[in-house]
């Protein structure tokens, strides 16, 4: 074989690895999408911004010389929008929701500082019920609802010639994988119009 073939049987081999990367992977105005149609990954990512964000902003939210409220703004203005960042269309898991409280809760944790145990005098850190206790404003997976449900509005009074309307009225063809249903978007939704004592109505028409 010569030097040219084999230059390019090895370009070759590699474009079409790089190709067949593209797609099943590509990130698009930020968000990851996937052909399996896993938010596992997208999480991953979010979280990873949030943490480097988190790590940039940490000797604010660990100083003495910020007040409790001014520290939480720093919080909600700064590292959450980069967590929650294209969020509207997330179908989370039970999995995911919690991977979400967990940074919440290490960041507060980071906020509100240890406590003194009154009987021993020893420091310890907060537990989760003591961080949402101190925490008023809604946490991150109550945040998250509230944004799913207004762009839910959104798109349902949307136009019928809109993408994004006929994606979410639409029924994908061909025969379902084996196994059970992954949770989807409109059951994201129709879960957080339940707590709020509307999931007997047709939210479509409601918007």
């Amino acid at each position: 074989m010569s030097f040219l073939n084999i230059i390019y049987t090895r370009n070759a081999s590699k474009y079409k690895k790089s190709l067949r990367n593209i797609l099943e992977y590509i990130k698009y105005l930020g968000t990851n999408l996937k052909n399996q149609n896993s938010i596992a990954e997208e999480i991953k990512s979010k979280l990873r911004s949030g943490n480097a964000c988190y790590h940039s902003v940490q000797n604010l939210l660990s100083s003495r010389l910020l007040t409790k409220n001014l520290k939480i703004k720093i919080y909600r203005i700064i590292i959450l929008p980069v967590v929650l960042y294209g969020c509207e269309t997330c179908s989370l898991t039970l999995r995911e929701k919690r991977k979400l409280r967990v940074f919440e809760n290490m960041v507060l944790r980071r906020i509100f500082g240890p406590r003194r145990d009154e009987v021993t005098g020893e420091w310890r850190r907060l537990h989760n019920k003591k961080v949402n206790d101190l925490y008023t404003p809604p946490n991150i997976e109550r945040v998250i609802k509230s944004r799913r449900m207004r762009w839910a509005g959104h798109v349902a009074r949307m136009g019928a010639e809109r993408g994004a309307y006929r994606v979410l009225l639409g029924k994908p063809e061909g025969r379902r994988s084996l196994g059970r249903p992954r949770c989807r978007w409109v059951d994201n939704n129709r879960m957080d119009l339940q707590e709020v004592g509307c999931g007997y109505m047709d939210w479509i028409g409601l918007a």
